[in-house]
């Protein structure tokens, strides 16, 4: 199975737990009235308790996530993917232009290799048989010739072993490379299975007081790995947009008859290796796209400061009301 089909059954896998999130609403209705109960009467309680006027509007937010986990997979699953589902098309369809590009140079750069091997007398016997042949018919019997021919089986021998070596890294960079970007698509695709089938318990505990942070983080957890995909694909878009540039520079080179490529495909393998380093960075780069914190953050700092001043404030003002009643009493 190509690795393609392996990204479509994740998708597929994706879609068909979905639903599960619901059975889960079942539960997260129970909890989530529970803590509607309790904090509605707190916040009629401490308004009572200080003959102040209830303020209706915070009180609408427990009904407001109970609508949420009710209506779960659709109101709230639905919408941050319809919101985000864009975002991941449009960087695929990126990479997908790339690819094509990096393919047709590639061929294109492969056939002038060939060429430029043709057309070095000493070293075109190596990569096409007819050369090969057609050096042997020169040659004649004596023992001279004879070493030659032995000669030229063992470096063309040497040459396909070196080539088949060759290649097989590259596969196996190659596998490494698919490896790593299926591995991170499963993790993105498990990950995106427990927060959906979770998240009305998230919601629901997010109505009790105290833990209103929890609905913040799951929404930030949610986003932040749902665009793991969209920044796994930016950066092979960018890896494959560098290696177009370094393949037309060689297709530049290859167009001058006295230059000799070089087939170690040294710089292809180092950009396989920052592939698949670069990969397991992904998480890490979406975590700086989206955090969660804001206001609740900024408030205890606020906080934290005007305490601080009032009490050095305070403690200044103590010292000038003491100087003040000692010069009195003096």
């Amino acid at each position: 199975m190509e690795p393609n089909n392996l990204h479509e059954v994740l998708r597929s896998l994706y879609d068909e737990m979905l639903p599960l999130s619901a059975d889960m609403a079942a539960v997260a209705k129970g909890v989530a009235g529970l803590g509607a109960l309790f904090y509605v009467a707190i916040k009629v309680w401490q308004s009572l308790s200080r003959t102040e006027p209830i303020d209706i509007y915070p009180l609408l937010r427990p009904f407001a996530l109970g609508l949420c986990i009710m209506f779960f997979p659709t109101m709230v699953l639905g919408t941050i993917n319809a919101v985000l589902s864009p975002l991941v098309q449009g960087t695929h369809a990126i990479l997908e232009n790339q690819v094509l590009d990096l393919n047709a140079l590639q061929t294109k750069k492969d056939l002038l290799e060939r060429e430029a091997m043709l057309r070095n007398p000493e070293n075109a016997y190596l990569v096409s048989n007819e050369e090969f042949d057609k050096k042997l018919e020169e040659l004649g019997w004596s023992p001279s010739d004879l070493a030659t021919m032995t000669g030229m089986y063992m470096e063309r021998g040497i040459y396909s072993i070196e080539q088949s070596v060759k290649n097989w890294f590259r596969e196996l960079l190659e596998i490494l490379f698919q490896a790593a970007a299926l591995v991170i698509d499963t993790l993105r695709t498990f990950f995106l299975i427990v927060l959906s089938i979770l998240g009305p318990i998230a919601f629901a505990i997010s109505v009790w007081d105290g833990f209103q942070p929890t609905l913040t983080q799951w929404l930030t957890r949610y986003i932040s790995v749902y665009l793991w995909l969209p920044v796994a694909d930016l950066f092979s878009s960018m890896l494959a947009k560098i290696q177009s540039l370094i393949i037309e520079r060689d297709i530049e080179m290859l167009a001058d008859p006295t230059f000799i490529p070089d087939t170690s495909n040294t710089v292809y393998v180092i950009f396989m290796i920052i592939g698949i380093v670069g990969y397991f960075t992904i998480p890490t780069v979406t975590g700086w796209i989206i955090q969660a914190g804001g206001a609740g953050n900024f408030t205890r700092n606020v906080n934290q400061t005007a305490v601080r001043a009032g009490n050095i404030a305070g403690a200044g003002g103590g010292s000038v009301v003491g100087n003040i009643g000692g010069k009195l009493l003096k």
